[in-house]
């Protein structure tokens, strides 16, 4: 849940609360802005002049930490995609106090009212950001996506760019991006579903003040324009993980593939939700056709998110080909290094490989310590949001208390009960009972919803 529209202070004091509980880092010391005030002016001499590329963002409208600008251009029948990845190692040096605060906090965490930065906003929205105001300097990687839509690294270099616009997801126009923009992304997508991956985006969750003062859960799914554009990304970073692997270097997203306790219960909650799911049907063919603007294809779309198996991040081993179920596929994160640590020291290894170069010893070191840090990261990460979405739940059904839901059981276990998915409003619970057979349908009373400690409690009716 990245947005919330909120009255005063129905959100904002549990939002402190789940900050203060997972003891997430504030404002940086004066010291680590100083630094990168300091080196946010420092001078580019190894950089090759690419202004003359008309790249341009596309991004939700109010950001300002600006990873990615492209340009695409035809060669043959194939495209190439020119993906400038802002270049925030340039300004980081090993060892220094914003990289030290960097390695602790291991990216960025996202809340409704704000976001705990990884790197000090001088540089994530500033000197390092692809925003339109001037040069800056990236990584530009030549991206070949063949017409069947298959990647492969052409090359990396390092190389000072002008960004000719910055776009926004809800206010672009089509005539305001590069030509086989949308080819691009319908070569991706059928790539993925030749290869059968099952790659879900799930709606963000919202929560909306109504008319009378109260509030309800609503869904805000991916645009269009998003969805295209995370195609440039999936078609870079599996470029670069392919060339990575070759070399026998890389940190990696793996994920495996999941159990048939996992499918059982997804069945049951598209029961419980009124999905349609064809038996015959498998995961990955009713993920793809799922429609985000569809309230209970939306939850669905959560569901698949949340059972699933998680990714995590995992080294280079020989004689091991790093694994990610649902992109099937071998993929990297490379696309987000303002918002992701591990991300920097990936473009600095697809530099060298790319260039025919030794990956620096210092690269090397950094994937052996990066899938720890990473997965810790992520983990808090997780965390943050389950939390934020248990205090809207909270926030949401305050009112409702008393009133009776229908919900279907698709889980259970003997020290937490059975897990009930509720389908209006959205909501999974636990019920302290074990005799309730998995896809029966209940009727549930709401006995408590408090804010304040995030809590929820239903009771069978």
């Amino acid at each position: 849940m990245k947005a919330i529209y909120d009255r005063p202070r129905a959100l904002s004091d549990g939002l402190a609360a789940v900050r203060t509980q997972f003891q997430l880092p504030g404002d940086f010391s004066p010291e680590i802005k100083a630094a990168a005030e300091s080196v946010a002016h420092q001078p580019m001499f190894d950089h090759i002049d690419r202004t003359d590329i008309p790249f341009v963002t596309l991004d939700p409208t109010s950001s300002t930490d600006l990873d990615q600008a492209f340009a695409i251009e035809p060669s043959g029948s194939d495209l190439i995609l020119r993906y400038a990845i802002a270049d925030i190692g340039w300004f980081v040096a090993d060892g220094g106090p914003i990289d030290n605060e960097a390695w602790v906090r291991g990216e960025t965490i996202y809340m409704p009212d704000d976001k705990v930065r990884l790197y000090p906003g001088a540089l994530s929205e500033g000197a390092a950001s692809l925003l339109p105001d001037g040069a800056q300097p990236a990584i530009v990687y030549a991206v070949r996506i063949a017409n069947d839509g298959a990647t492969s690294l052409d090359g990396a270099e390092r190389a000072i760019i002008k960004s000719r616009a910055k776009l926004g997801y809800a206010t672009v126009r089509p005539e305001e991006l590069p030509a086989g923009f949308i080819e691009l992304s319908r070569r991706i997508a059928a790539a993925e579903q030749a290869r059968g991956a099952s790659r879900v985006d799930p709606p963000q969750q919202q929560v909306i003040e109504q008319a009378d003062g109260n509030f309800a859960l609503e869904f805000r799914p991916m645009s269009p324009m998003e969805q295209a554009n995370a195609a440039l990304s999936l078609a870079a970073n599996l470029a670069i993980g392919e060339a990575l692997y070759a070399h026998g270097t890389g940190i990696f997203r793996v994920m495996p593939e999941p159990d048939d306790w996992a499918i059982r219960r997804l069945r049951h909650s598209a029961k419980a939700l009124g999905v349609d799911w064809p038996k015959a049907m498998s995961l990955e063919d009713r993920a793809r056709g799922l429609d985000p603007n569809d309230a209970k294809q939306a939850a669905f779309m959560l569901a698949i998110r949340r059972t699933g198996s998680h990714a995590s991040y995992a080294q280079f081993h020989a004689g091991e080909r790093p694994w990610h179920s649902a992109m099937r596929a071998t993929y990297v994160h490379a696309t987000a290094p303002l918002r992701r640590l591990a991300d920097r020291y990936i473009n600095e290894a697809a530099l060298a490989v790319a260039n025919g170069r030794a990956v620096p010893d210092s690269v090397t070191a950094a994937f052996a310590r990066l899938p720890d840090v990473m997965n810790r990261a992520d983990a808090k990460a997780g965390q943050v949001d389950s939390a934020v979405l248990e205090l809207a739940e909270a926030v949401v059904l305050a009112c409702r208390v008393g009133e009776l839901f229908t919900g279907t059981v698709t889980d259970f276990d003997k020290k937490r009960g059975a897990r009930i998915q509720i389908a209006d409003p959205a909501v999974i619970t636990r019920v302290a009972v074990n005799d309730l057979a998995i896809g029966t349908s209940v009727q549930l009373r709401l006995d408590e919803a408090d804010p304040a400690v995030r809590l929820t409690r239903f009771s069978l009716a």
